[in-house]
C-alpha cells in the first residue's frame, strides 16, 4: 500500500507539474503576443508622421512621439540635415543611421541611452550633437571620427570623469558638461584649443580647477551650483566675456577685464560701481577734450579782441578829424619803442597763424556789412522829406537856367 500510495503521489504531483508546465506555456504564449503587439505598435506611426516623411524637408522633427524603435523609413532619407529625436524612449539607434551622411544637426536629448551608438560615430559631418538627458558615463573612443564636430551638449547625465577623447576634435567650440558628478579637470585640459564656451555648472567642483586659467580664449566660462569658496583673479582670461559662478559659497566676485559679465553674489554691487567708474572716467575725458578745444580757440578770440579794439580806435580817430577835435600827444619814445615791439611780436604771431587772420578778415567783413546795413537803415530813416527837397532843388535849377538868357528888368 504503501507502495502504491506512492506511486499514486508521483502521479498526482506528476499531473501538478504538468499543469504547471503547461500553465508557463500559456504565459510564455500570452506574453509573445504582447511583444509582437508592441512591436506592432513601433512600427506603426503616429498621426501626420507620414506626411512629415514624405515632406522632402531636410529637417525632421520627431521628438516626443515616445518612440522605442526609430521608424525604419527615416533611414532612406538620405537629403536630411537636421534630425530632431528629443523627448522619445529610445535605448539606442539602427546601424542604418550611418547612411544619412548629410546630417550636420542630431538631436537626442531626454532619451534612454546608455551609450552613445556606434552608427552615430560615422556621421562625419555632424557639427552639432546633442545627447542630453540620458544616462551616459562616457563616451566611446569612436568619437573622435566626427572632425567636423563644433558643438557637444551631454549634459544631465552620469559622467564621473572628463571624457578626454575630446581632445581629438579639432573644432570643437562649445562644451556642455553641466550637471554631472564631475570632481576634477584633467591638467592637460588646455590642449582643447578651439573651446570657447565651457559649461560646468551643477557639478562637484570644491575648488577652482586651476588649468581654466591657461585657456585663453575661453569667452564663456560657467560653474554655478558648485561648492567652490573661493574664486582666483580672471585677468589672465582676455577673451572672457561671461563668467557665472551663482550659487557657490564665495564671498563675491572675482577680478574680472572691464568687459566682462560676471553673474553670482555680489556681482550686482560690482558692475554698478564699474559703471560709475566708467561714467566718472568719461566725464573726464570729455572736460578734458573740451578745455583742450577752448585753449585751442584762445588766441583767434586775443586775435578778434584785437582787430576790434583797432577798429574801434580808427573809428575815434576819423570822428575827431571830422569834428575838428585836436589829436592826442603821441606816446613818448619809450612807450613808442614798446609798442612797436609788442606790435612786431603780434605781427610775427599773425603771420605763424594765417587761419587767425582769415578769421580776423571775416569778421571785418561782417563789420563792413553791418556799415552798410546801418547806411541804408538811415537812408530809409530820412524819409520821403529829403528825397522831396532834392526833387525841388532840382526844378529850380531848372527854372534858372530858362530865364538865364534874358536880361533883368
Amino acid at each position: 500500500m504503501g507502495n502504491s500510495s506512492r506511486k499514486e503521489g508521483e502521479e498526482e504531483g506528476g499531473e501538478e507539474k504538468d499543469k504547471e508546465k503547461e500553465e508557463d506555456g500559456d504565459k510564455e504564449e500570452e506574453k509573445a503576443p504582447k511583444e509582437e503587439k508592441e512591436e506592432a505598435e513601433d512600427v506603426e506611426l503616429p498621426l501626420g508622421v507620414d506626411e512629415l516623411l514624405a515632406s522632402g524637408d531636410p529637417v525632421l522633427d520627431l521628438s516626443y512621439y515616445k518612440f522605442r524603435r526609430l521608424p525604419k523609413q527615416v533611414l532612406s532619407l538620405e537629403h536630411l540635415e537636421k534630425l530632431y529625436l528629443c523627448g522619445n524612449r529610445l535605448r539606442t539607434l539602427p546601424d542604418g543611421i550611418s547612411q544619412l551622411q548629410g546630417l550636420r544637426i542630431l538631436a537626442l536629448d531626454f532619451n534612454k541611452m546608455d551609450d552613445v551608438p556606434l552608427a552615430v560615430c560615422q556621421l562625419a559631418n555632424l557639427t552639432r550633437l546633442y545627447l542630453g538627458s540620458n544616462r551616459l558615463m562616457s563616451l566611446p573612443p569612436d568619437i573622435r571620427n566626427l572632425q567636423s564636430l563644433r558643438c557637444l551638449w551631454v549634459e544631465s547625465n552620469y559622467f564621473q570623469r572628463f571624457p578626454k577623447q575630446l581632445y581629438d576634435l579639432p573644432h570643437l567650440r562649445s562644451l556642455q558638461i553641466g550637471d554631472n558628478r564631475l570632481r576634477t579637470l584633467p591638467s592637460d585640459l588646455w590642449r582643447m584649443e578651439a573651446l570657447r564656451g565651457l559649461w560646468l555648472y551643477g557639478n562637484r567642483f570644491e575648488e577652482f580647477p586651476r588649468v581654466l586659467l591657461k585657456m585663453e580664449q575661453l569667452e564663456i566660462l560657467d560653474l554655478d551650483r558648485n561648492r567652490i569658496s573661493e574664486l582666483p583673479s580672471l585677468l589672465h582670461l582676455p577673451a572672457l566675456r561671461l563668467f557665472s559662478y551663482d550659487h557657490n559659497p564665495v564671498k563675491g566676485p572675482p577680478r574680472v577685464g572691464e568687459e566682462v559679465i560676471i553673474v553670482g553674489e555680489g556681482a550686482e554691487e560690482a558692475l554698478q560701481i564699474r559703471e560709475r567708474r566708467k561714467e566718472a572716467k568719461e566725464r573726464a575725458q570729455r572736460e578734458a577734450e573740451e578745455a583742450a578745444a577752448a585753449a585751442a580757440a584762445a588766441p583767434v578770440i586775443i586775435g578778434i579782441l584785437k582787430k576790434l579794439r583797432m577798429s574801434s580806435s580808427s573809428l575815434a580817430a576819423a570822428s575827431d578829424t571830422a569834428n575838428g577835435t585836436v589829436p592826442s600827444a603821441p606816446p613818448a619814445e619809450d612807450e613808442v619803442g614798446l609798442e612797436t615791439k609788442e606790435e612786431e611780436e603780434e605781427e610775427e604771431g599773425e603771420a605763424e597763424r594765417p587761419t587767425v587772420a582769415l578769421e580776423e578778415a571775416a569778421l571785418e567783413y561782417e563789420e563792413e556789412g553791418l556799415e552798410y546795413e546801418r547806411e541804408e537803415l538811415i537812408c530809409e530813416g530820412e524819409g520821403y522829406e529829403g528825397y522831396g527837397g532834392a526833387e525841388l532843388e532840382y526844378e529850380r535849377a531848372e527854372m534858372d537856367y530858362e530865364y538865364e538868357g534874358e536880361e533883368p528888368e
